[in-house]
């Protein structure tokens, strides 16, 4: 039997082979894991849909396939009855199998080890799986037997050799090519049709965050600051629910969404992805606290679903974290809006006719002009604002 590669989600057609997790000869299970494939989008798993022994794996690591084409092929093979001829080849004479022979005295060959185990003073040979990652180190001087590989197994993924590349192992000098990657060039693509499709218009305000500070810092161990700006957003987007919308250029209409996946922009290594936490109007501030943690993390690891990445229907970006103050973002297509923060800085501010010293941060908001206008934009911002400003009262009234 052969398996193809399968659709992926999100419309994608390609995939690179990272690494196989079998080898011909092995035996598999339904849904065992059996490759590791880099979209334009994430790192993910494929498991097998078919149980037996692997006859031949249609191509190399580091080789691209389209969706379609044949991934592996699968012999049908009872697992028990394959136990058994390795029980056999082990020498055990035992008649039942799992007893009798132990696994280190078994000669038969299982899958390949996921995470190959080195000693702290063996010498790690340069593992390159990618043809277009080694070109990237062979054509900007980059020495792989000193790059650090944080790659599943210590393979040397890009991310390495442009990591040292930007620690000065590149040329000094001369023109420097560096290829897109797989979330470079879906960004691309996603970016220039924003800009090209959607009147967007921006418009910000200063926040005074405070309260909202003092509220975080008043329980430690509760959620952090975006937790709350998220709930906030989520609430205001109730409120207008416009801004939870696509626009429907074909048939001239604003497309409602009822239910809300907010999508929180992370930048990693590989690039910004924007993954959603699906259904974030029915979390309260935890759960929303402990999802973007999860979705953050996974999300810098290159392991967020397909469908988690292509859900949101409204982005939250907290361009603070990366140490600058303010942005005119780009709507992510095809949402209709993006709200985003910048970092909370000590800075003069004036409460009750006197100066003082407040928590303060610039929130932008830029939305599609098509679906609404700057009364609506504004009432939305307002919402979110007063709520940070005041966040004892907002989440008395959720």
């Amino acid at each position: 039997m052969i398996f193809h590669l399968p659709d992926l989600g999100e419309g994608l057609t390609e995939a690179e082979i990272v690494q196989w997790l079998v080898a011909e000869g092995d035996v598999v299970a339904v849904d065992q894991s059996i490759a590791e494939v880099e979209t334009a989008k994430s790192m993910v798993e494929v498991p097998s849909p078919y149980a037996g022994k692997v006859v031949k794996l249609h191509g190399k690591a580091g080789s691209t396939l389209a969706v379609g084409e044949p991934l592996i092929t699968v012999e049908p093979v009872s697992v028990a009855a394959e136990a058994y001829r390795e029980e056999e080849k082990a020498g055990s004479g035992s008649v039942l199998v799992g007893y009798g022979t132990s696994t280190a005295a078994s000669s038969g060959r299982h899958r390949t080890p996921r995470r190959p185990v080195q000693s702290a003073t063996h010498v790690r040979p340069a593992q390159v799986v990618s043809p277009l990652v080694r070109n990237l180190a062979r054509s900007n001087g980059v020495d792989l037997t000193r790059v650090e590989p944080t790659g599943r197994g210590g393979v040397i993924v890009r991310a390495d050799v442009e990591r040292a590349m930007a620690g000065g192992t590149a040329p000094a000098s001369g023109e420097n090519r560096v290829p897109l990657n797989g979330f470079r060039k879906a960004a691309t693509v996603a970016l220039s049709r924003s800009r090209a499709e959607i009147p967007e218009a921006t418009v910000w305000v200063d926040v005074d965050a405070t309260r909202l500070w003092e509220l975080r810092e008043s329980v430690p161990d509760g959620p952090g600051l975006l937790a709350y700006i998220a709930r906030f957003t989520v609430a205001a987007l109730r409120d207008f629910p416009v801004l939870n919308a696509r626009f429907d250029a074909e048939r001239q209409e604003i497309v409602e969404l009822g239910q809300i996946n907010l999508g929180i922009a992370v930048q990693g290594d590989r690039g910004l992805t924007v993954p959603a936490v699906i259904g974030a109007e029915s979390m309260n501030t935890t759960r929303l606290g402990q999802e973007i943690k999860r979705l953050t993390a996974a999300a810098r690891e290159g392991r967020v679903s397909a469908r988690e990445l292509s859900a949101g229907t409204f982005t939250l970006n907290n361009y603070g974290s990366l140490g600058v103050d303010g942005s005119a973002a780009i709507i992510n297509y095809p949402q209709v809006a993006i709200l985003g923060f910048g970092r909370i800085l000590d800075r003069p501010w004036v409460v009750d006719g006197g100066l003082c010293v407040r928590k303060i941060t610039q929130m932008s908001f830029v939305f599609d002009h098509r679906v609404c206008d700057g009364g609506t934009a504004a009432g939305f911002m307002r919402r979110v604002a007063d709520a940070i400003e005041n966040p004892a009262s907002a989440i008395a009234r959720l």
